[in-house]
């Protein structure tokens, strides 16, 4: 009887009644969103104004060819503070700019940076594939390495974007020995580099030695930044509007955007907080033989179902963050699974690359051999 007065309501009204009864399913309601967050926004609008209004004035000193190629090579449009950058490392140390950091910092100038030094052109590997190139254990589709720090802790920095066609949302900062966990460090290079030299600068407390050559680099950078515009704020403006239309933090505390309309269509929550889906992963990779770890897939398994549901009814952001959260655990367990959600995910928001990228990664996730350029 239920099932035939469903039949005489109009089809949106249908939508909206099955929508109401899988969430009961799900066990979760929807998360609340925030009212400017159905906006409706759109997966390139997120955050191409930053790069045009602070670099308004100047443009880097940065061949055009050179720009072609790293869009040839990464797929990516690269912000113009990475090349005002490069600029700067070249004046502190006109031989070795990638190395311009090392000795005051212990920062390498890494990934695009390899392309604007040629780097490739006398790579060891035949085929380095870019999509790898200093791609870290850890590091979602969204990051971007741009510079290594400690090896011990597989300290690095990069570019997060939420679309492959939008400038970075901001640079954030992993150590992969440690987690998943991606810090968030301004939304340039300039600011992530000054942010590091102050938190350096407080644990060499106490020590005389190194403190002139902090001072020296902390002063031209600062100027630099203060002369093209850029902000050196841990966080911007526009990080702050960000902030808002991220619908949930996922694993990696970073978060992530999925457009959400007006009609709040386009995420749901999942059916299991942070922590009990944290212990049904551990649950899973810990289990002691096969039947053991079958059965705690179980919920899992459930979850997925929902994502179909949720797939179904446009609330493509559910199976973005369940991807992610899995491929954040870490586990090679939970690797299919990771194949099956992620690229459907990114295919559904017209974030394609990403899915490439995730691919390749998963074929290869590894701690060790993250330089392609010297990996045969």
């Amino acid at each position: 009887m239920a099932q035939q007065l469903l039949l005489l309501l109009p089809p949106c009204r249908r939508r909206h009644c099955r929508r109401d009864k899988r969430k009961k399913m799900t066990g979760r309601a929807k998360r609340k969103l925030k009212s400017n967050q159905g906006s409706g926004t759109g997966n390139g609008e997120l955050k191409k104004a930053r790069c045009d209004e602070s670099t308004a004035l100047q443009v880097s000193h940065v061949a055009s060819d050179q720009r072609d190629e790293m869009v040839q090579l990464y797929k990516f449009q690269m912000p113009e503070d990475l090349y005002h950058f490069w600029d700067f490392c070249k004046e502190l140390c006109p031989d070795n700019p990638r190395d311009a950091l090392t000795d005051t910092l212990g920062l390498k100038l890494v990934g695009p940076f390899d392309i604007l030094a040629r780097a490739h052109k006398n790579s060891q590997n035949p085929q380095p594939n870019f999509h790898l190139h200093w791609r870290y254990f850890y590091d979602p589709p969204e990051f971007q390495t741009i510079l290594q720090g400690s090896e011990d802790s597989e300290h690095h920095m990069g570019y997060y974007r939420d679309t492959p066609e939008s400038s970075p949302s901001f640079v954030g900062e992993n150590e992969a020995k440690k987690g998943c966990t991606i810090t968030q460090m301004g939304d340039n290079v300039f600011a992530a580099v000054h942010l590091y030299l102050l938190k350096r600068r407080k644990e060499r407390r106490g020590q005389k030695s190194g403190g002139e050559a902090l001072d020296k680099l902390e002063t031209k950078l600062k100027d630099r930044a203060e002369t093209l515009g850029f902000s050196l704020e841990q966080k911007t403006k526009s990080m702050k509007q960000r902030a808002k239309k991220v619908v949930t933090k996922t694993f990696h505390g970073a978060g992530i955007v999925v457009p959400v309309d007006k009609n709040d269509v386009g995420y749901r929550e999942l059916p299991e907080t942070d922590a009990d889906l944290r212990k049904i992963c551990r649950a899973i990779a810990e289990a002691q033989n096969d039947e053991e770890r079958i059965k705690a897939f179980g919920p899992l398994q459930e979850m997925i179902t929902f994502v179909q549901f949720a797939n179904d009814e446009c609330d493509y952001g559910m199976g973005y963050e369940l991807g992610i959260d899995l491929f954040c655990y870490g586990s090679h367990y939970f690797h299919k699974v990771i194949k099956q959600l992620l690229p459907m995910a990114y295919n559904l928001l017209k974030r394609n690359l990403f899915g490439e990228i995730l691919e390749a990664h998963l074929s290869r996730r590894s701690h060790d051999n993250l330089d392609q350029l010297s990996t045969q």
